[in-house]
């Protein structure tokens, strides 16, 4: 145990009325506080979430260079589980533990007793001091979170001893490195070896070396106080921007409905760069668990790694070092229109999914209700599209104060005709990297090789012999569409049943089917349009067999009208491939015995073969298949 210091120097005559000659000889009442956990201490003070256990503190007058009483309060922790490091230095134990005050009676007895202290000094408002920052950032502000307590104003701003000391001696070690006892032998305070009691020694130390600061020009001392962030701060981000890597860290293993609120409140007492949460989203557009957080400077950063496996609910969050170009490649954009809807500042952003592809903002806007009204009305909203135009089924809302997101969110799973909408809280890198993906995404992807031939060549032709099924249940089958048409499942052509995937590899919930002839294609389409198959109604539509190619190669068939395939481009020209074996028949022998040679793959590919093959121009990483062949009858 260090020595404790001397008792500090009398005043000099007179100090009060000097004082209040010149107001530049100090700041107002200075609070110096020390607390201890029951984990670890000193710079790792906080890093390994154990609760508080002690407080000890003392008033200074700097003006008048007074102190008022010093008080030592222990707090009663939730685990009462000393650590060796801690009961050695400390000599705590669990019993005297658990006959202490819990937190918040001992924050009621602080504010009291520094009050009380405080007036008889002079009174004035006063300001927190402690060794360093982690005993507020790492301590009181995450447990007084996690055991939801309201801390008085006054913890949301101190000054860091450490820092003042390195103003007027900046030829001393780093501020980060510094001690108290270090700041008392870089003073030459004398130290008496008496007190041994645990954490009125630092207490002690810490008026003294305040004390002596104040002796030497004060000027620029106590000035600059650090705050600690009540609230977090929403924005958007531009890919402009200019992050430092020194500021970044990823968390991983977040809870899929946290929102950018629940990862600030993960970091409470560290101050986060406005708009400075980006969640990260997975392939499919949905949140994956993982975070980018941008802290306001590289000691916040370092704060915040001490957090590594600290706990959100039940779950523990792992948090590492990123980079710069991480973030603004999550949360960046350059969209006008994203821009302008996240301009409004202190908005909460929910996300609407699920919309039909028919829905505008007014009926939107019905849909949340009156209770629950969108910020600017339908200039809050922000519809998701494809590069086309056309509608994903997304959407964003800007919400003026929490308690209306929260009315808006009790419409989660709501009808809007008759589809349901999901609500999540949403954020301003959410909304840029949805955009984004939305944005940059091609229509279809490209291929650097070709796609493997249709194992059973389609005709050609402009005769509408086949019928285009629309609105399928993503669940139907090959059999449950032979249930559906009935009598006409006897006019199918041999392997003339075609299931379109999208680009995922799922059902689109279209089909094509190959008829016998245009009249029996006419005919299934007026006896089977709009029928019911599984609570759906599927619409029935004559097309053409090269309506039909162009689709399942790769095209678009619409009620607008068709849009070719890439390989249809007339300003690309298919490459050259060298030869390349075939991918074998999936086919069993005892069923190739029932079809013509003609109808199966071919053992080898050759360059002069007739065999169609649909060429995609440009590289990619994926191939995709946007059609699958069934029903060999």
């Amino acid at each position: 145990m260090t020595p404790p210091p001397p008792q500090p120097p009398p005043p000099g005559p007179n100090p009060i009325s000097d004082s209040a000659a010149d107001p530049r000889l100090g700041p107002g009442p200075l609070v110096v506080l020390f607390g201890a956990t029951a984990g670890a201490l000193g710079p790792d003070l906080g890093s390994d979430e154990t609760d508080l256990i002690l407080l000890v503190w003392q008033v200074v007058e700097p003006r008048s260079r007074q102190v008022g009483t010093l008080h030592k309060s222990l707090v009663r922790a939730e685990a009462a589980a000393l650590s060796p490091q801690c009961r050695e230095a400390s000599g705590l134990s669990a019993d005297s533990l658990a006959r202490a005050e819990p937190l918040d009676k001992v924050l009621q007895q602080f504010s009291q007793l520094v009050s009380g202290d405080v007036a008889l000094l002079g009174g004035g408002p006063y300001m927190l001091c402690t060794d360093g920052q982690q005993l507020l950032r790492q301590v009181l502000h995450p447990e007084a979170s996690r055991k939801n307590l309201v801390l008085p104003d006054t913890f949301f701003s101190f000054y860091d001893l450490r820092r003042e000391f390195h103003v007027q001696h900046p030829s001393a070690c780093p501020a980060r490195e510094l001690t108290v006892a270090t700041m008392a032998q870089d003073l030459g305070l004398e130290t008496d070896a008496t007190e041994d009691d645990f954490g009125v020694w630092e207490v002690k130390t810490m008026v003294a070396v305040i004390l002596h600061l104040l002796e030497g020009p004060s000027g620029q001392l106590f000035s600059k106080a650090e705050v600690v962030k009540q609230k977090y701060e929403t924005g958007p981000c531009s890919k402009a921007d200019v992050v430092d890597s020194e500021t970044v860290v990823r968390a991983r293993g977040l809870p899929w409905q946290s929102s950018d609120q629940d990862v600030a409140r993960f970091f409470k007492g560290l101050n986060i760069a406005r708009g400075g949460v980006a969640l990260c989203l997975n392939a499919q557009g949905r949140r994956n668990g993982e975070a980018l957080i941008r802290f306001v400077d590289s000691e916040q950063r370092d704060l915040a790694l001490q957090r590594h496996k600290h706990h959100m609910g039940v779950r523990y969050i792992e948090v590492y070092k990123a980079t710069g170009e991480e973030f603004v490649k999550i949360a960046g954009g350059t969209s006008l229109e994203v821009a302008r809807f996240l301009s409004r500042e202190d908005q909460v952003i929910l996300r609407l999914r699920g919309l039909p592809f028919s829905a505008g903002p007014a009926d939107v806007l019905g849909f949340l209700g009156p209770e629950c009204p969108v910020t600017g009305g339908a200039d809050g909203l922000l519809f998701v599209r494809h590069p086309d135009g056309r509608p994903t089924g997304d959407a964003f809302a800007l919400f003026a104060c929490e308690d209306l997101a929260q009315a808006a969110l009790r419409r989660h799973k709501g009808m809007l005709g008759k589809r349901y909408i999901e609500l999540f809280r949403s954020t301003a890198a959410e909304v840029q990297q949805v955009l984004n993906r939305y944005a940059s995404s091609p229509l279809l992807p490209a291929l650097a090789a070709p796609l493997l031939p249709i194992p059973f060549p389609l005709a050609t032709g402009t005769g509408r012999d086949c019928v285009r099924l629309r609105g399928l249940p993503y669940t139907a089958t090959i059999e449950d569409i032979l249930s559906f048409l009935g009598e006409a499942a006897a006019d199918i052509r041999p392997h003339g049943v075609h299931m379109v995937l999208n680009q995922q590899g799922r059902p689109s919930g279209d089909a094509f089917i190959q008829m016998t002839s245009a009249e029996r294609a006419l005919a299934a389409a007026q006896r089977c349009h709009k029928k019911v198959m599984k609570e759906r109604y599927v619409e029935v539509v004559p097309c053409s067999t090269e309506e039909m190619s162009r689709v399942l190669m790769g095209g678009t068939l619409g009620r607008s009208g068709m849009s070719p395939p890439p390989c249809k481009l007339p300003c690309l020209s298919p490459p050259t491939y060298a030869t390349f074996q075939a991918t074998p028949a999936l086919i069993p022998a005892e069923t190739a015995a029932l079809y013509p040679s003609s109808a199966l793959l071919p053992a080898a590919r050759v360059p002069a073969a007739p065999t169609p093959v649909a060429y995609y121009p440009g590289p990619a990483a994926q191939l995709y298949m946007n059609y699958t062949a069934y029903y060999p009858s």
